[in-house]
């Protein structure tokens, strides 16, 4: 995954036309970029967004971010209970609270964002069968 000027990348390889391409991701916008090397990649992820800036800018609109700070999230009433429960004992908000479980949940880096979200896509790849080795065949007299 790739971080430029608030914006993230996400890259992958297509064997059919031997490229990378990569997507903005968490927009709404479709940002996309390729590249035939990994310094090509990065050159073009940070065109794309400079591009897509200069877009927004010339059209008088805002431009997209990856997240707003809010977000709705329903639980069960007797979560809420226990969430509201525990930020008057500590005397803070419920958003303190939950953003308090939030955190401790989820890695505090881009990289370890990255780190993470690869690591649960390897583990959903299922594992290649493994081939039985063939005895060598032997040689006639």
């Amino acid at each position: 995954m790739m971080e430029y000027k608030g914006y993230f990348g996400e890259v992958e390889f297509d064997d059919e036309a031997k490229v990378l391409h990569g997507e903005v991701i968490g927009i709404r916008d479709v940002v996309t970029f390729e590249g035939e090397s990994v310094a090509e990649i990065e050159r073009a992820f940070r065109d794309s967004v400079d591009d897509y800036l200069d877009f927004c800018r010339q059209r008088g609109e805002d431009p997209d971010k990856s997240c707003s700070g809010k977000f709705v999230v329903r639980v069960s009433p007797e979560l809420h209970r226990r969430l509201s429960m525990q930020a008057s004992a500590q005397r803070k908000s419920l958003n303190a609270v939950v953003e308090q479980c939030l955190a401790s949940h989820v890695p505090l880096s881009a990289r370890d964002m990255a780190a993470a979200i690869l690591q649960t896509r390897v583990s959903r790849i299922p594992a290649r069968k493994q081939r039985a080795a063939k005895p060598a065949a032997q040689g006639r007299k």
